[in-house]
């Protein structure tokens, strides 16, 4: 997947983004953030910001849900797009909202503490609450 191109965007398609090369695999964040964000958890893949540019950006509107944190979203149809740590974290990149099919897979689930108490996470991926998540995990997750 290193050379490959994959782009996608919103639902109505007053965003568009590109992103070539390695995608990170993809965490399910059960933050209450995303959860409020989302309705539920949240899965996201990640790529270096080098690689990526938003092509169409007539419906992008950006949110700052932290001190070190904004979320990018469509605010014509409302799709949850991007998740930006900032200038040297790689750009967050909702999984569900690329074209196609590219090759992801789940590779964790994280602030499993904070999950809703209606379902379970139940699945073969890494778990990390938010105490062992803060401890230095986004540093783990790098695409490439």
């Amino acid at each position: 997947m290193s050379n490959q191109a994959w782009e996608g965007g919103c639902l109505c398609g007053a965003v568009r983004y590109r992103v070539t090369g390695k995608l990170a695999d993809v965490l399910a964040c059960h933050c209450h953030q995303c959860r409020r964000m989302s309705g539920h958890f949240y899965a996201a893949t990640a790529a270096p910001r080098h690689a990526f540019e938003i092509t169409t950006s007539t419906g992008l509107a950006w949110y700052r849900s932290s001190e070190t944190s904004r979320r990018g979203f469509c605010k014509e149809c409302g799709s949850s797009l991007f998740f930006d740590h900032g200038p040297d974290e790689p750009i967050g990149i909702a999984a569900g909202s690329f074209d196609g099919d590219p090759p992801l897979k789940l590779a964790a689930h994280i602030y499993t503490d904070e999950a809703g108490g209606y379902y379970d996470i139940g699945s073969e991926a890494a778990k990390y609450d938010s105490a062992a998540w803060s401890r230095g995990g986004w540093k783990r997750y790098r695409p490439g």
